[in-house]
């Protein structure tokens, strides 16, 4: 399990550029991106009250659903759907909430849900949004654009590091959109 890419950009825009390494700040997020704050930062959000928590300081996709879209003809390079860390090895969306990433020497990301895909995906590459967000056999939202999470213990973060991952004590909740 590794850190395949990195990114931030301190505008909201929706991809972001790629970074040699990115510097995850406890409690804050990614220095130098858009979302960096202790209460929301996305722009939706904030609207509606500034004076929540944030808890999407990083956004985690895994790299295989990068491969995967490539594969159904949708070029999409990482930090093209605005993640800050891209990874490979880890299945990202069977994690509970409140699993925590380590991520490189010693920053920790914990997860606090889904990332619920919007209509800016389809805006950035038409037809990718029914790639990323469909419906389970039950009929249930079925959200496949990664993880969103805090930043428990800050550190640097560069392409390449290892990723770990330890589990919440039992019972663990199931992740929901956050």
């Amino acid at each position: 399990m590794i850190v395949l890419a990195v990114h931030r950009d301190e505008r909201h825009r929706f991809s972001k550029a790629p970074a040699d390494r990115i510097r995850l700040l406890a409690g804050l997020g990614v220095e130098g991106d858009a979302h960096l704050g202790t209460t929301v930062q996305h722009r939706s959000r904030v609207a509606r009250d500034p004076s929540q928590p944030n808890l999407r300081q990083v956004h985690l996709l895994h790299g295989e659903l990068l491969a995967e879209l490539a594969e159904q003809g949708y070029d999409v390079p990482p930090g093209g759907l605005g993640e800050n860390v891209t990874t490979r090895g880890v299945d990202l969306l069977s994690l509970p909430t409140g699993a925590r990433l380590h991520l490189g020497a010693q920053a920790i990301v914990e997860v606090t849900g889904l990332r619920n895909p919007c209509w800016q995906i389809d805006a950035y590459r038409k037809g990718v949004l029914a790639r990323v967000v469909g419906r389970g056999a039950d009929g249930s939202v079925v959200r496949r654009a990664g993880v969103m999470g805090v930043v428990i213990e800050g550190g640097v973060v560069h392409p390449g590091d290892p990723l770990g991952v330890v589990l919440p004590d039992s019972p663990a909740a199931p992740l929901a959109p956050v």
